[in-house]
């Protein structure tokens, strides 16, 4: 089982980038994909998730900011994210759980993780 994320990197106040987690070794369209952030000194804490069928889980802090996706056919989850603020920096982590809808929002409900990719904003 593999998860790759991609896209992190340095963005200024206010600007935008694109994460993207690449599956594989798992029946990706049987999953729940989530993505978790884990800033400097802090829990690690989710941001979104989103069901096999396309239904969309976000925490507060990025309702209206972060738009979670997923294309089962290339086996990949993407986290467009705009509006970005310095709190908003932070290791970003894809994951994948096989029967966790209702827990979707909690870490350890969560089967495979990959090995981050960094998002700093810079204020």
């Amino acid at each position: 089982v593999q998860l790759v994320e991609s896209g992190g990197g340095l963005v200024e106040f206010g600007g935008s980038l694109r994460l993207s987690c690449a599956a594989s070794g798992f029946t990706f369209s049987a999953y729940v994909m989530g993505w978790f952030r884990q800033g400097p000194g802090k829990e690690r804490e989710f941001v979104a998730a989103i069901s096999w069928l396309g239904n969309e889980y976000y925490a507060d802090s990025v309702k209206g900011r972060f738009t979670i996706s997923r294309d089962n056919g290339k086996n990949t989850v993407y986290l467009p994210m705009n509006n970005l603020k310095p709190e908003d920096t932070a290791v970003y982590y894809c994951a994948a759980c096989k029967s966790c809808l209702n827990r979707s929002r909690r870490f350890e409900a969560y089967d495979y993780w990959g090995q981050g990719t960094q998002v700093t904003v810079s204020s």
